[in-house]
């Protein structure tokens, strides 16, 4: 019902910078809040930066600082810009909404395809 597509990705050093982008898509009716998770090898699943269609976010501890999240409402999209990179850092970043679809479904969680960023030490 609602699609998410993540870009952005790749093999950076340390000190270094990506922008991650993610675009929903499909049968949308409102979008409530966007934002992205990451998992590391043999790690579970964590919340990285989340935005609210208000505005209002919330950061990992371990990104805040450096990682800033932001979302075009017009554009269905999120961002995060991603400064001073740490190997700690590397993972599969995945892109999540809760939206609500004009199908029907209600405030169901949607994930995207995921995206590997890699900081090299």
């Amino acid at each position: 019902q609602v699609q998410l597509v993540e870009s952005g990705g790749g093999l950076v050093q340390v000190g270094g910078s990506l922008r991650l982008s993610c675009a929903a898509s499909g049968n949308i009716f409102q979008i409530y809040t966007m934002g992205w998770y990451r998992q590391a090898p043999g790690k579970q699943r964590e919340m990285v930066a989340v935005v609210t269609s208000g505005g209002a976010t919330n950061y990992a501890g371990s990104v805040k600082g450096r990682f800033t999240v932001s979302r075009d409402n017009a554009k269905n999209t999120v961002f995060l810009q991603m400064n001073s990179l740490k190997p700690e850092d590397t993972a599969v970043y995945y892109c999540t909404a809760v939206a609500d679809s004009s199908l029907g479904s209600m405030m169901h969680n949607y994930w995207g395809q995921g995206t590997q960023v890699t900081v090299s030490s």
